[in-house]
C-alpha cells in the first residue's frame, strides 16, 4: 500500500537517488544533494511498505500560486498509483497553506488533466518564470506544457507588479 510522508533530512540521498534518473534523461532538473537539503521541506515522499518509491515537491510563492515539481517515481514502481498519491498529497499541502492555485509545467498533461488540471498559458504564471524559466537552457524553446489547478491570479496583460523591476520574459507561444 502507498503512503505519502513530509520528507526530512535523513531522506535527501534516496531522494536524490530518485531525482537522478529523470535529470539525466532531461526530464527534470538536475538536483544537488545540497539543494535537496535546503530544501527538504517542501517535499514528499511515497513509500510502499517502507522502501521509498517516489517523491514529489511543493513551492510555494504565496498565498496566490505554488508550483507542483520534481515529481519522481521508481521505474519498479510506475503504474501503481505512486504518482496520483504524491499529487493529491501536495494538492493537500496546498490546501493546508490556503493556496488559491496550484501550477506546474509537464510533458504528460494528460495524467495532470486526469487529476483536475487544466492548461494554462505561460504567460499567466510569471513567478514560475522568474524563479526557474529564465535559467533554464530551454527557455526559448520549451517542450513542458503549462497546467493549473484552482484560480488564475488576475491577467495582468504580460505586466508584473510594478513594484518588481526584472522585465518579463516574452516567450514563444
Amino acid at each position: 500500500m502507498i503512503e505519502t510522508r513530509p520528507a526530512v533530512l535523513p531522506d535527501v540521498e534516496q531522494l536524490h537517488a530518485i531525482l537522478q534518473p529523470y535529470a539525466e534523461a532531461g526530464v527534470l532538473l538536475p538536483r544537488s544533494v545540497a539543494e535537496l537539503s535546503e530544501n527538504v521541506r517542501d517535499f514528499v515522499i511515497a513509500e510502499d511498505d517502507g522502501r521509498m518509491v517516489g517523491c514529489g515537491a511543493l513551492h510555494l510563492y504565496g498565498r496566490h500560486l505554488a508550483e507542483i515539481r520534481s515529481i519522481a517515481v521508481d521505474s519498479r514502481s510506475q503504474r501503481r498509483g505512486v504518482g496520483r498519491a504524491l499529487v493529491e498529497a501536495l494538492l493537500g499541502e496546498a490546501r493546508r497553506h490556503s493556496v488559491t492555485c496550484v501550477c506546474l509545467f509537464t510533458r504528460t498533461p494528460g495524467f495532470f488533466g486526469r487529476l483536475g488540471f487544466e492548461i494554462a498559458r505561460r504567460e499567466d504564471l510569471p513567478d514560475k518564470i522568474y524563479k526557474d524559466c529564465v535559467c533554464c537552457p530551454k527557455l526559448s524553446d520549451c517542450d513542458e506544457i503549462a497546467m493549473f489547478q484552482g484560480k488564475l491570479a488576475p491577467n495582468t496583460n504580460g505586466l508584473r507588479d510594478p513594484r518588481i523591476s526584472i522585465p518579463l520574459v516574452q516567450l514563444k507561444p
